[in-house]
């Protein structure tokens, strides 16, 4: 029984630890151009497209998203940081072409908050598990436990991001890689953003866009 116990206690355990390192965002379409991995990118604009109430959120994103390509061994820049929040506004092809090119970028990569929504949903509730020195008799055990481990159902509302991310190279301006996905909102910004940005960067990896 106590070898019964003990097994359910670590099932239970690796089944926790693996939802609490499950990925909180998905690639939900990605595309890339057939020579994409024949360009020589070195140095990687990060550029995102963000409301301005949702200002941080891109700070940080573009931030994790530059740090993420540098260990990949790129020279990867924010866009919030070089240019400020405004970055580009207000300027034709040319200008910002000639000033991406002017500072050296070979490769920009926008980030663009398409959408989010809030969604509530209905949380059942749960049994925990733990041994306890009143198990030997059934209702030692489930009068003074039963109480303890209970716990009802709720509501939460939670918050999904949807994102579309773009790789253009500078010179050619042509369009590299291409990816929608989608993101729920974590525990925290700092969450989400270190999230999005595994998850982009595995996929460029993947097909061959970034080595």
């Amino acid at each position: 029984m106590k070898k019964i116990m003990a097994g359910g206690i670590l099932l239970l355990a690796a089944v926790f630890i693996f939802a609490g390192c499950s990925s909180s965002s998905k690639i939900t379409n990605s595309w890339n151009a057939a020579d994409a991995k024949n360009v020589p990118l070195k140095k990687i604009l990060v550029l995102g497209f963000f409301n301005d109430k949702d200002r941080s959120m891109r700070a940080r994103i573009e931030n994790e998203v530059a740090t993420d390509l540098k260990g990949q061994g790129y020279e990867a820049v924010t866009s919030f940081n070089e240019y400020g929040p405004k970055s580009f506004e207000n300027m034709k092809e040319e200008q910002a072409l000639q000033k991406l090119q002017s500072a050296n970028f070979d490769g920009v990569l926008t980030i663009s908050l398409l959408d989010k929504n809030k969604e509530k949903r209905y949380v059942p509730g749960t049994m925990s598990y733990a041994p306890y020195p009143y198990y030997g008799r059934f209702w030692g055990y489930y009068s003074y436990y039963y109480p303890r481990v209970y716990q009802p159902g709720y509501y939460e509302t939670s918050t999904r991001f949807f994102f579309e991310t773009n790789l253009y190279d500078i010179n050619s301006n042509k369009l590299l890689y291409s990816a929608q996905s989608q993101s729920s909102a974590p525990s925290s910004l700092n969450a989400l953003a270190d999230d999005f940005s595994r998850t982009i960067v595995k996929d460029m990896k993947k097909r061959k866009v970034i080595n």
